[in-house]
C-alpha cells in the first residue's frame, strides 16, 4: 500500500505543473490514441459503456462521446488538475458521463453497470508499481467477453532515451504486452515505430475470454 500511495503522490504532483499544457504539448509523442478508439467493436446503437483509467484532460472520452451517441462513459483519473480538465471538457456531455476522482483499483469504482470497455491510454507505463494490478482489476470490472484496449509506449533501443523517460516516470522496456497476451485474448494488436525508430509504441485489444 505505501509504494502505491507514493506513486499516486507522485502522479499528483507531475501532473500539477502540466495539466493546463498537456493537449497543446503531447500531440507530438502521444500517437495512436484516436486509431485504437477506431478499432473498438462499438455497437452503433447499442447501449455499452466504456470505462478510460488515467482520463487526463478528457481528449479520448471527447472524442467517444461525440462518434458515439449512444455509448455511456466513465472515466477515473488520480490527478486533481488533470480531473478539473476533464469535467471542463465532458460537461457538454454530462448525463451519460460519470467522472471518479481516484485512484484506480484502491476503492470499488460505482460503476451503474460493468464496462464492455476498459481503456487505457498512455496511463499504464506510468503506473509503477501498480502497472500489473491495473490490469487485473480491469479483467475483475470488465463483462465476460469485454475488451481491454491499450495504446502505449512499448520499448526503444536507446538506453540514453529510456533514462530520460524514466525520469518522467514512463517505464519503456516491452513489459506490458507479454502480461497483457497472458490475461487476455488478442484481437487486434500493432507495434509501430516513432520518430524514425527512436522509440515503439503499441496498440492492442484484448478480450476478456
Amino acid at each position: 500500500m505505501g509504494d502505491n500511495t507514493s506513486q499516486q503522490e507522485t502522479m499528483r504532483n507531475y501532473y500539477r505543473w502540466h495539466a493546463k499544457v498537456y493537449d497543446a504539448t503531447r500531440w507530438s509523442f502521444l500517437f495512436g490514441r484516436e486509431d485504437l478508439l477506431r478499432h473498438l467493436p462499438i455497437a452503433g446503437n447499442l447501449q455499452q459503456t466504456l470505462l478510460e483509467v488515467g482520463c487526463g484532460t478528457g481528449h479520448n472520452l471527447r472524442w467517444l462521446a461525440k462518434h458515439h451517441p449512444h455509448l455511456q462513459l466513465a472515466g477515473v483519473e488520480v490527478s486533481p488538475d488533470m480531473f478539473a480538465q476533464t469535467s471542463k471538457a465532458m460537461a457538454h456531455y454530462s448525463r451519460r458521463v460519470q467522472l471518479f476522482e481516484q485512484a484506480y483499483g484502491i476503492t470499488s469504482l460505482k460503476l451503474t453497470q460493468k464496462p464492455d470497455f476498459v481503456l487505457f491510454s498512455y496511463a499504464l507505463t506510468m503506473f509503477n508499481p501498480g502497472w500489473e494490478a491495473a490490469i487485473e482489476q480491469a479483467w475483475q470490472d470488465l463483462k465476460p467477453g469485454g475488451r481491454i484496449a491499450v495504446v502505449d509506449f512499448h520499448d526503444t533501443p536507446g538506453g540514453a532515451f529510456r533514462w530520460w523517460m524514466g525520469k518522467n516516470h514512463v517505464r519503456m522496456d516491452g513489459h506490458l504486452l507479454p502480461f497483457l497476451q497472458s490475461k487476455f485474448r488478442t484481437e487486434f494488436l500493432e507495434i509501430r515505430p516513432a520518430w524514425l525508430g527512436l522509440w515503439q509504441y503499441f496498440l492492442f485489444v484484448g478480450e476478456k475470454a
